[in-house]
């Protein structure tokens, strides 16, 4: 397990951002009673605490977002914080390939909240305003560098088929190592359960901020 040391690494500052401030005591905006009230760091107990300390070191999203009802299990909690330490800080995928394959999960799932947090680290890491839209829209980007062109079609492909065809894994062997591969499938995977987490606990993005998918899109 990282040290509390580590965590205070400079990764901690680019985590950092604008959302924490508003999801920290942000409710579903909506007049239903939210699942899981979003709790504050005063709240915690003495085995939430430790988990809640190390999520504020690293999160942009503060203890908000999968964590507001994951820190309701600090076991599970726990161990599925270093899963998503190692894959969004010490993954052998490139940061920006990385937050591309998160994106594809987010808008195959329709995630508000997930696109709402990796959209702008997407853009930030290098990907393509282009691309970006052309994913929300529900389309296929046209102009993909061969890299990204593979992160597309492999996770995309894995995801929705439940199988990578020999064509398309011989494509995605050009540009990655075999550790890449696993990195980039396990990326995948855990956005699509950080998706369900979000899903049945109606997460939302902050009061005041316009939902990325509207209703009746597509």
């Amino acid at each position: 397990m990282h040290s509390a040391s580590v965590w205070l690494s400079s990764l901690t500052l680019a985590a950092a951002g604008g959302w924490f401030a508003a999801t920290m005591f942000a409710a579903p905006a909506t007049s239903k009673e939210p699942r899981f009230p979003q709790l504050t760091m005063d709240q915690l107990d003495e085995k939430q605490r430790p988990l809640g300390e190390q999520i504020m070191k690293v999160s942009s999203v503060g203890i908000g977002g999968p964590y507001n009802p994951m820190i309701r299990s600090p076991v599970l909690g726990q161990r599925l914080f270093d899963l998503f330490y190692y894959l969004r800080w010490q993954t052998s995928v490139p940061t920006k390939l990385n937050e591309f394959a998160i994106l594809i999960i987010g808008r195959q799932w329709r995630s508000q909240v997930e696109w709402f947090a990796h959209a702008p680290l997407a853009a930030k890491a290098g990907l393509s305003p282009d691309i970006i839209a052309e994913l929300k829209a529900n389309k296929r980007p046209s102009s993909m560098a061969e890299d990204e062109a593979a992160v597309y079609d492999f996770v995309t492909e894995l995801t929705t088929t439940k199988k990578v065809s020999d064509e398309t894994y011989a494509r995605t062997k050009k540009v990655f190592n075999d550790q890449q591969i696993v990195d980039l499938t396990a990326v995948a995977g855990n956005y699509v359960m950080v998706a369900m987490m979000l899903a049945m606990a109606e997460e939302t993005v902050p009061p005041g901020k316009e939902e990325p998918f509207k209703v009746g899109e597509k």
